[in-house]
């Protein structure tokens, strides 16, 4: 019920709040506990208050991928909302993906009634006592910033003032409040409640002792390193890195990065692999990396001076991780690395030993991608390889203002980028079938962005491929989705092969437990929801696809799909 004496449900007060706080999208999957969410919203929308959008996902896996993308892009903290202790079981695996990435997402979901008679809201069917759990935020518990549960209506301003302030401090994460149906159902005047952003986010900054060493070991290292993950900021703070490195002759290595540091072309990125450079070594930068080598194989000197920067440089969540850390900074790369910057603008440098070194550092760059060139060249048979297919997004995108997310699929340094957020990899938590809703969630926050999912068969599958084709339909985003498919779980055969290279797995013609035949018709699959879609079987057949999947997208405005059939391993 809602009433006209400038009351609301508090399910829909909790909209009115996201939208002062600044937040423009809740992506919503609804179940029984939400009557009073929806007649509060209805209410909200005739009364006139400002609301964010509310957007209709049928999957909670696609919602909170949706939010990490659209994080990713836009840089603003978005919402989601899901269905009682069920819906968040769904959206858990979205969750242990934005903690890992260090995304902000304001998770909310509701409570199955508490109460069986005698109070509105209370139970009315018989999942109210089947779904009721004795700990529902266990589930998130682990991988959220905060957790609590909304008691009463009055504390909705600064519940959710809380839960935006912590998931917005460094480091950043997402915060989960969870919202029993009777408290949801109880009437409240928006007006009555505190004016919002009562608390502030924590910023944290790089103590300057730390800084002043960090910058002097750098200055004075004969053979430094920067191995770069997640990416190097800002826009400022990303074009600043480029120079810095360049200046002060810094190679900077990829290492299962997760997002662009510095452009593939720039003559101080080395590449993917760590080695030789590692191993000679007398400074170290560990720059937001949370694995930056594998210890088994990358031997570190033991004189090396090894700096670790980041939001959480130690990376506290993670219950283990051993790397060394002689000086530690503390902060956001966005004003961590222009703090260095300066630091380094003050000391002393040895022009003709950093000109030595800046020719050597980009003699192996190069010499790496041209050897990168050559096997990719290797692959354009059929079964083509992901090499092969990288090279040919790359070249197909151009200087576009694009996107890709790569879910075991296109190959950074294969695939040519340049701008900051060209490109994103799933996180390390390795939470599959990330790549298409984070895809959807990039494209609504820059529609005339160039946005493409390249995944393997399985990521695809893993996406719920039929939920997040109809929102591509729906919500008219034109993203462009590459299935690289090798008819199994690679990466699974990859890190048995890894583990026993003379083992008996590696030499059966089929891997145990990794086939994903027969192959599904994804062609058909995309088309239900009226995408231009096609399967491309020959390397020298891409070239072609892609551009007709590129003019579609950015002319006709439709979602495409293009099956593309690799060799395995």
């Amino acid at each position: 019920m809602s009433s006209d004496n400038g009351k609301i449900t508090s399910g829909g007060v909790i909209f009115s709040r996201l939208r002062e706080l600044g937040v423009e999208y809740v992506f919503c999957n609804s179940g029984t506990d939400f009557p009073p969410i929806i007649e509060g919203l209805a209410a909200a929308k005739a009364k006139g208050l400002p609301l964010p959008e509310a957007i209709t996902v049928p999957h909670e896996h696609a919602a909170m991928s949706m939010a990490h993308g659209y994080y990713q892009i836009s840089g603003k903290c978005p919402a989601v909302m899901l269905h009682t202790n069920v819906g968040l079981s769904n959206g858990v695996t979205g969750a242990i993906n934005a903690a890992c990435a260090h995304v902000p997402v304001l998770m909310m979901s509701g409570r199955t009634p508490v109460t069986e008679h005698s109070r509105f809201g209370a139970r009315t069917v018989p999942i109210g006592w089947g779904q009721e759990m004795r700990d529902q935020a266990a589930m998130v518990r682990e991988c959220c910033k905060w957790e609590f549960e909304l008691k009463f209506p009055e504390q909705i301003g600064e519940h959710l003032d809380r839960a935006f302030a912590i998931s917005n401090s460094t480091p950043k994460g997402p915060s989960y409040l969870s919202l029993p149906r009777e408290t949801l159902c109880e009437e409240i005047d928006p007006a009555t409640l505190a004016p919002a952003g009562s608390i502030a986010p924590a910023r944290m900054v790089p103590d300057p002792e730390s800084l002043k060493r960090a910058a002097a070991a750098l200055a004075g290292a004969k053979a430094p390193l920067i191995v770069a993950q997640r990416g190097a900021g800002d826009d400022a703070s990303f074009r600043l890195f480029q120079k810095l490195v360049e200046d002060w002759a810094i190679p900077v290595c990829s290492y299962w990065a997760v997002a662009l540091a510095i452009p593939t072309e720039h003559p101080c990125h080395v590449g993917a692999s760590p080695s030789p450079w590692i191993e000679e070594a007398d400074v170290i930068v560990i720059l937001d990396s949370l694995a930056p080598w594998q210890p088994d194989v990358h031997r570190p000197r033991a004189d090396a001076t090894i700096i670790n920067i980041g939001p959480d440089p130690v990376f506290s969540r993670f219950p283990v991780r051993g790397f060394r850390s002689d000086i530690t900074l503390a902060g956001e790369s966005a004003g961590t690395i222009p703090a260095l910057a300066a630091a380094l603008s003050r000391l002393k440098r040895d022009e003709t030993a950093l000109a030595a070194r800046r020719k050597r550092i980009a003699a192996a760059s190069e010499a790496t991608r041209q050897k990168q060139r050559e096997i990719a060249e290797q692959g354009k048979g059929g079964p083509m390889s992901k090499q092969w297919v990288s090279q040919c997004l790359g070249e197909a995108l151009g200087d576009r203002k694009s996107t890709v997310y790569a879910e075991l699929g296109a190959m950074l340094g294969f695939l040519k980028r340049s701008e900051r957020n060209s490109f994103f990899q799933e996180p390390h938590s390795g939470g599959l079938g990330w790549g298409f809703g984070a895809a959807l969630g990039a494209q609504l926050a820059d529609p005339e962005r160039v946005v493409v999912a390249t995944m393997g068969d399985g990521s695809y599958m893993f996406s719920n491929p039929t939920v997040c084709h109809m929102i591509a339909e729906g919500l008219k985003l034109p993203v462009i989705t590459l299935v690289l498919n090798n008819h199994e779980w690679g990466a699974v055969r990859q890190s048995v092969v890894g583990l026993y290279p003379d083992g008996h797995a590696a030499k059966a013609n089929e891997v145990p437990l990794t086939a994903l035949t027969p192959s599904p018709d994804f062609v058909q699959t995309a088309k239900a929801s009226n995408a231009h879609a096609e399967r491309v079987e020959r390397g020298e057949d891409l070239p072609s696809a892609l551009e007709r999947a590129i003019r579609i997208a950015t002319e006709e405005r439709r979602q495409v799909l293009l099956d593309i059939q690799v060799a395995k391993g």
